[in-house]
């Protein structure tokens, strides 16, 4: 990346400030965000159940006599699309669909809060389409049976274009009744000028060159998932006993002074200062932290894994204009839709052909534009390899509001202590 990127407005535009307020907004998501989330916890659903994986008859029943009605009223985050919604406006041209796009989910435990009551009492929530993370919230919206069941015969760019690794989610079986719109992971940054070469997450316990310049995350889910990995554990397949094991590993971690602080956001400050030299990192961050401070970080998978979030299209079961928002799923399947979306929130995308399209697109640039273009359509950050997602878990999938409690329980007293 050339020096001049650095001064170049379209290239600059939204970089890690927008990150870095997303990336917040999904922390909250889990359990780091105790207050809103356990909060949400209380409150369940009055729908009517769902299974996990929704039967062909319950498909045929919800969309049965559904049409196309012209409008779509989608909720979304703050910051994670285009202020100037470029990619809305060619669906609306393509489609005749006017679109009412909000950015009204700002945490996944309040917003579950918020609609609960409605979708208990079968009405609307305003929105025909939310974008939702797969946190423990996922669980509740689903089980309680506020989510619709999706007819993929209605997906066929879907079908056609999403990676493998967004069509075997652990958190909904067969995609049943969500498709990612965007996701990202968890692995390790380091300073490798300092650190050498590190590939493992032993490297963090016994790295002797690490004692004391070790950051770990204060976000109890991402900690408690490192400590599984540790242990060779997969975390969505976890018990309470492998939730204690892993416990005490991380609990060893900090007795032998490898850790330097349990860090929120500023862990990447830290990173930036020379406080740390290897920490816990969410990949967005590394790649955003590279581009606008024309930093080296490495960012790494460790061989024993790591994670992957996903923020995920879905439905209300109340939507008024369901054929509408699942067109507009299906839309930004299409791989030059999601490559335009990718080239603005730079998080890693669903749809791998969508690389090959940046990188097209950016062979008719020049200068700077082009540059910037490449640097997304480059990084594996955004387009992780097939071998990295092999090394990727899921989170623990909570299915009682007792289990998150004893995990919070479990992990809660490493970063306190």
């Amino acid at each position: 990346m050339s020096a001049s990127n650095m001064s170049d407005p379209t290239f600059l535009r939204g970089l890690t400030q927008r990150r870095f307020g997303r990336r917040d907004a999904l922390r909250l998501s889990g359990l780091a965000g105790l207050g809103g989330a356990l909060a949400a916890c209380g409150v369940q659903g009055q729908g009517t159940q769902a299974p996990a994986s929704a039967e062909p008859d319950a498909v045929a029943k919800f969309w049965n006599g559904k049409v196309k009605n012209g409008t779509l009223n989608f909720a979304g985050w703050p910051l994670y699309m285009d202020p100037k919604r470029p990619e809305l406006k060619k669906f609306t041209a393509k489609t005749g669909i006017k679109v009412n796009y909000q950015e009204v989910i700002q945490e996944m435990g309040p917003w579950f809060a918020k609609v609960q009551p409605q979708l208990s009492a079968g009405q609307s929530i305003g929105f025909d389409l939310m974008v939702i993370t797969n946190s423990f919230q996922f669980t509740q919206f689903r089980d309680s049976g506020f989510l619709a069941p999706l007819d993929h015969a209605q997906l066929p760019n879907y079908a056609k274009n999403a990676g493998a690794a967004y069509k075997k989610e652990a958190f909904d079986p067969g995609n049943a009744y969500s498709i990612p719109y965007a996701s990202g992971m968890t692995g390790i940054a380091y300073d490798e000028s300092k650190t050498g070469k590190i590939e493992s997450l032993a490297d963090l316990w016994t790295n002797p060159k690490l004692k004391g310049k070790v950051g770990m995350f204060s976000d109890i889910q991402e900690l408690g998932n490192f400590g599984l990995m540790k242990i060779g554990v997969d975390p969505a397949k976890s018990t309470e006993d492998d939730w204690e094991k892993a416990a005490e590993e991380l609990k060893k971690q900090k007795d032998d002074g490898f850790v330097r602080n349990y860090y929120d956001q500023s862990y990447i400050e830290a990173l930036g200062s020379g406080e740390v030299w290897a920490t816990q990192a969410w990949s967005g961050d590394i790649f955003q932290k590279n581009l606008s401070d024309n930093t080296d970080f490495k960012f790494i998978i460790p061989s024993e894994g790591g994670t992957i979030w996903t923020d995920n299209f879905t439905i209300p079961i109340t939507a008024k204009n369901p054929v509408d928002a699942i067109m507009a799923m299906d839309f930004f399947y299409e791989v030059a839709n999601a490559s335009s979306l990718a080239e603005y929130i730079n998080y890693v995308c669903p749809v791998p052909a969508a690389q090959a399209d940046m990188r097209a697109r950016a062979a008719k640039l020049s200068g700077d534009a082009k540059d910037a273009l490449l640097d997304v359509a480059d990084s594996k950050l955004v387009y992780p390899t097939q071998a990295e997602y092999d090394k990727l878990h899921y989170y623990v999938a909570f299915e009682a509001t007792s289990e998150q409690q004893k995990f919070q329980k479990t992990f809660e007293p490493i970063v306190l202590g």
